[in-house]
């Protein structure tokens, strides 16, 4: 019982930080509630890259920061890099994209 007394302690302490300071995390000014959304984002955006055939989740890579979605990484075709940046639009909450997207030289 202990651990869970403990347990809420703690979570009624983290809110209270929330709820009356902002709680400024360590990505500049922004409040741990705009870094949960920006990780919300990242998460959504790589999950339809990772359910989308015709992107490489593991090639492309996102960076949400208020709201605005960067990408960055790979992709083979110019197809895949519209798609990409499609499905990154798509996602609630985003604000803009920012492609950092680079197409793979075929002559490796």
């Amino acid at each position: 019982m202990t651990r869970f007394i403990q347990a809420i302690v703690l979570s009624a302490a983290l809110l209270s930080c929330v709820v009356v300071t902002g709680c400024a995390v360590t990505r500049g000014d922004e409040t741990a509630g705009e870094y949960v959304d920006d990780a919300t984002i990242t998460t959504r955006v790589k999950t339809r890259f990772a359910t989308d055939s015709d992107v490489s989740a593991m090639r492309i890579k996102v960076d949400t920061d208020k709201g605005v979605v960067r990408l960055s990484g790979f992709a083979k075709t110019h197809t895949e890099k519209q798609k990409a940046i499609e499905l990154a639009r798509s996602v609630p909450g985003v604000k803009d994209v920012r492609d950092g997207i680079a197409i793979e030289s075929a002559n490796k």
